[in-house]
């Protein structure tokens, strides 16, 4: 886009592009998305920019109208697999946080000077500012929705100081703390959290999408493969909630997702050991429903191959999910090698009973956090039930995952991590694909090898021959190709025959 074509967006307040870019106003020194019902600007006083932090950068304060700080993520960062694409998808995690540029910068393998000069020049802000913005909008949903001293906010959004707390939400919201928790926006409001009253140590989010959500598929996904121990789906089609631990960097979570969406976004409620795991817990939930995602770009490119497009038509807004815990679903993908979705559960519900970090206290039918990966690496895993050589198999990734011979961090190198993950014994080009779609968020991965890929392209009535060569036109959206065809109606009876490497279905 050009500015031209952005400022058309912003006239005709297209939610599409929440989250793409910013536009600021000089006349106000406001900053706001798209999809601002303000008065349009004159285009003369609108100045345009890539990230929130860039606008605040710039001297702009957050409009209090459409809390442009809770727009969905660019699906641009998912999509790009280059330094500042990869450092984007770490600071979403928090990683600024809790090891400083200097840690963020390691891990891409980059001095802390190249990190901060490429995302400058392409995003207007460097790590720090860009860390700082996630931090703001941490304390405003903290500050709006809970009942939670000012301190206990600034901490848990993770400033260093109550100073630097008031600071910043002053510089960005031209409020006080104060000023900003009677700010709260009202339960009929499209934009930002809802604030409603709140269990005691409960936090209510609203997750934001951009475009139509296939939630009614993407819950269907999760409950066929939910583990029991971490996982459950509760009540019925339409109205599920979704439930599962998580181990955070500074203590357990339990995260509950409903089914129901509302205007542009999912209702999720955490429950945290520590607050300061907040940001990390939220966008964990954010990557495994595949939140960020661009279904207008997605529909636009697969829907122009014309099997494609019936699929596209039929489901709309259907997404690729993700993961909580990349190495928890590198383990489960090994799992569920040559064995059928329902086996691969039944395997993951004995490893987690077997070797599952219990809960402090139950909750529900959730009991235990997934093993740790150094745990399963010694482990003799015989409790399994599994043949010899499938336990030295999830050995195996489990000893690569925890010596770093395999990195599947939110910003691996997706290349390097699936050439790794290929040179283990027993780790053949599905698994390593399955795992590079699901735990590094990869939206282009294509399967080619698999069975229920193939049968939905028949379903679909296209010929499976020359698939690889068709799918170049689906670039970059393979991954979602692949769930379409996945989906596809049972036109024709899918043939329940498995490969001797790899099982049917993601």
């Amino acid at each position: 886009m050009n500015e031209d074509s952005r400022y058309e967006a912003v006239r005709s307040r297209d939610a599409r592009f929440d989250g793409a870019f910013f536009f600021a106003v000089s006349t106000t020194g406001i900053y706001c998305r798209p999809s601002c019902p303000a008065t349009t600007p004159r285009r003369r006083n609108v100045a345009f920019f890539p990230t929130a932090a860039a606008a605040q950068g710039s001297g702009f304060r957050a409009c209090r109208r459409c809390r442009p700080d809770a727009v969905p993520g660019s699906a641009e960062w998912n999509a790009r697999a280059d330094v500042v694409g990869r450092a984007m998808r770490l600071i979403s995690e928090g990683v600024v946080d809790r090891e400083g540029v200097s840690g963020l910068a390691a891990r891409l393998g980059y001095s802390a000077r190249q990190v901060q000069r490429q995302l400058t020049a392409e995003l207007g802000a460097g790590p720090v500012a860009l860390a700082r913005a996630q931090r703001a909008h941490t304390a405003r949903v903290l500050l709006q929705t809970t009942g939670l001293q000012a301190a206990e906010i600034a901490f848990a959004a993770g400033f260093a100081s109550v100073r630097q707390f008031n600071d910043t939400i002053k510089e960005i919201y031209a409020l006080t703390p104060s000023e900003l928790r009677a700010a709260r926006p009202g339960k009929a409001t499209r934009f930002g959290p809802v604030a409603s009253p709140t269990t005691p140590g409960v936090l209510p989010l609203r997750l934001a999408f951009r475009g139509p959500y296939a939630a009614r598929e993407l819950f269907d996904h999760l409950q066929r493969r939910a583990i029991t121990g971490i996982e459950e789906v509760s009540g019925e089609p339409g109205a599920r909630t979704y439930r599962r631990t998580l181990r955070l960097p500074h203590g357990a979570g339990i995260a509950e997702v409903d089914e129901a969406a509302g205007d542009g976004w999912l209702d999720c409620r955490l429950h945290l050991a520590e607050l300061r795991d907040l940001t990390t817990a939220s966008q964990r939930m954010r990557r495994l429903f595949d939140l960020d995602a661009d279904p207008y770009a997605v529909a636009e490119r697969l829907g122009a191959d014309a099997v494609l497009a019936r699929l596209v038509d039929r489901r709309p807004g259907l997404r690729s999910p993700g993961a909580p815990a990349p190495d928890e679903l590198a383990v489960r993908a090994v799992l569920g090698q040559q064995v059928s979705v329902a086996a691969g559960r039944t395997l993951g519900g004995a490893l987690v009973a077997a070797y599952g970090e219990p809960l402090p206290e139950p909750a529900g039918a959730l009991t235990h956090l997934f093993p740790r990966i150094d745990d399963l690496a010694q482990a003799a895993l015989t409790e399994l039930g599994m043949p010899e050589s499938r336990r030295a198999t999830l050995r195996t990734i489990s000893n690569s995952l925890a010596d770093g011979t395999v990195v599947l961090d939110a910003g691996a190198d997706r290349d390097e991590a699936e050439r790794a993950l290929l040179g283990l014994r027993g780790i053949g080009p599905w698994t390593a694909g399955y795992i590079r779609m699901r735990a590094l968020g990869d939206p282009d991965v294509l399967l080619t090898g698999d069975v229920a890929v193939q049968a939905g392209i028949r379903r679909a009535g296209a010929p499976t021959a020359g698939l690889r060569e068709r799918a170049e036109t689906w670039r970059p959206w393979r991954s979602y190709a692949m769930h379409h065809f996945w989906n596809a109606p049972l036109t024709e009876p899918a043939s329940p025959c498995l490969t001797t490497t790899e099982s049917t279905g993601p």
